[in-house]
């Protein structure tokens, strides 16, 4: 079978197939772009935080610009030492990736936790920068202490949920290919559960603590303005909404993206396309789902593959009939006409030709029965050597079975004397009752028809190999089809059959 196609293939992150090398370097440089971009934006809202909550100005001056100062600095280290430290602890816990080895339980494990361990130095870093930033506070403005540690202590939480997301963006392949060995639940990193709950934390549950608590400290102090809490308020809500919104937003595409790719992959699936594969590429439940659609798609193309050939053996009718659990095991009387063909002068044909032509031949004499029994609704039910046996009523029910049989006998006569004109073949038609079902053994058995209607096929398929025409069937089948179909055929006589006491009358092609 063709490669499975992929879905959500990504710009940023490469191809699954990529090259161990290339992923390395596509892993650092995205994640050191998007770490520093983060903290960045973490300085900005301090600086921000920390001109609205303390008015410039007077004994302020000082500390302003110690801040102004410090904030970027202490930025800039504790980045270049988070990359350094972040870049290391990534390369010791995805060496199994670089290597293109397989993973242990426990590397894959750390794999898909690291994204969380990473966030943790970050949230260290940025815990340093609240108690160096404090103490610079309390030597230049006291008063500015609680300001400085809602104004780091916020930035630092705000970051680190807004890193952690782009952590998990970045380690997308290596989470890939971690899932690949089908990870369990027990081994996945923050659930998606928990990781909304989180966020929801960070983003907004603890910037709203800061401006409840700001506002409590400013009212219980007798010279607290109405213009300092306004401050404080509006510059808390401003963030609350801002970077609020932005983690809500990262976050629902982190979980609404992989559901999607699941959700296009079963309208394919729906449609009949099972060539279709998800790439993996999240780490939590939502992994497990794309994971387990893409062997549930496995699955579904083997499960494909048996029907057909099991069709291919047994006849299209009777494989769906199996498969959808409408075949009665023993068997059940059905009114069904059956039609069966038998070569003239078959022995004689071999002896004169060679094996590679005999095979020839049957294949495009099998080939017209095929197509028209099938055409006409029927099912090809064996192949007895150079005969053919035809039933027309069963598995599936078949309102005009009986002209549907005889339209077959009468389309299959004209194309043989046309496609297999070296050697004649006689054809007979029959209706009534027959028993329809497995026989054979439990282990080992056989979809088929008996009954007095396929042995009145037979003798009668042994007759019309010495009528004009070739084809001879029950006047029963004529009687039991339409008025156009009836036109199509003339009495002829009324033999009796082998086996049987009474004569059976017969119709000829007209």
């Amino acid at each position: 079978m063709a490669r499975a196609r992929r879905l959500g293939s990504d710009l940023l992150l490469g191809s699954p197939d990529q090259p161990s090398g290339r992923l390395r370097i596509r892993i650092q440089v995205v994640l050191t772009v998007l770490l520093v971009a983060t903290n960045v934006i973490g300085a900005v809202i301090v600086v921000g935080i920390t001109l609205l909550v303390t008015p410039g100005g007077g004994p302020n001056s000082g500390y302003l610009t110690a801040m102004a100062i410090a904030v970027p600095v202490y930025v800039g280290v504790a980045v270049l030492i988070g990359a350094v430290v972040v870049t290391a602890s990534a390369l010791r816990a995805l060496r199994w990736s670089i290597e293109d080895q397989e993973p242990t339980v426990d590397e894959r494990r750390t794999a898909l936790r690291l994204p969380w361990r990473l966030t943790l130095i970050q949230l260290v870093l940025w815990m340093g920068g609240v108690t160096t930033f404090t103490i610079l506070a309390i030597i230049l403005q006291p008063e500015a202490v609680l300001g400085v540690v809602f104004a780091v202590g916020i930035a630092g939480l705000v970051v680190c949920a807004i890193a952690y997301l782009f952590t998990e963006f970045a380690l997308r392949p290596i989470a890939a290919r971690a899932l690949q060995g089908r990870a369990s639940a027990d081994e996945m990193g923050v659930g998606v559960q928990r990781r909304m709950l989180v966020f929801w934390g960070l983003g907004t549950a603890a910037p709203i603590l800061g401006l409840v608590v700001a506002a409590l400290a400013a009212i219980s102090r007798d010279d607290t303005s109405i213009v300092r809490l306004a401050s404080t308020a509006l510059g808390l809500a401003g963030i609350v909404l801002m970077f609020g919104l932005l983690v809500t937003v990262l976050n629902a595409r982190a979980v609404v993206s992989p559901i999607i790719a699941v959700q296009e992959a079963l309208e394919r699936v729906k449609e009949g396309d099972f060539d279709v594969e998800v790439r993996v590429d999240d780490g939590t439940e939502l992994g497990l789902l794309q994971s387990g659609f893409n062997e549930m798609a496995q699955g579904l193309r083997e499960r494909e593959q048996i029907r057909d050939l099991f069709g291919r053996h047994v006849g299209q009718a009777v494989a769906k009939a199996a498969t959808d659990g409408n075949i009665e095991l023993g068997g059940e009387t059905r009114t069904v006409s059956v039609l069966m063909i038998d070569l003239i002068g078959s022995t004689t044909y071999a002896t004169t030709r060679s094996p590679a032509e005999v095979v020839a031949m049957l294949n495009r004499f099998f080939a017209v029965i095929v197509e028209e029994v099938d055409g006409h609704r029927g099912l090809v039910n064996k192949f007895m050597g150079d005969a053919v046996l035809a039933i027309f009523g069963a598995p599936n029910e078949l309102d005009d079975h009986a002209g549907a049989a005889l339209s077959t006998a009468r389309r299959i006569a004209e194309r043989l004397a046309e496609e297999v004109p070296e050697i004649g073949a006689g054809i007979g038609v029959s209706t009534g009752q027959a028993v329809a079902g497995n026989v054979g053994h439990r282990s080992r058995f056989e979809y088929t028809v008996i009954g007095d209607a396929v042995n009145a096929a037979a003798r009668l398929t042994e007759l019309a190999k010495e009528v004009e025409g070739q084809v001879l069937v029950a006047t029963a089948s004529v009687e039991a089809a339409t008025e156009d179909e009836r036109r199509h055929w003339t009495p002829d006589a009324s033999p009796v059959l082998r086996g049987r006491s009474e004569p059976t009358p017969t119709s000829r092609l007209a």
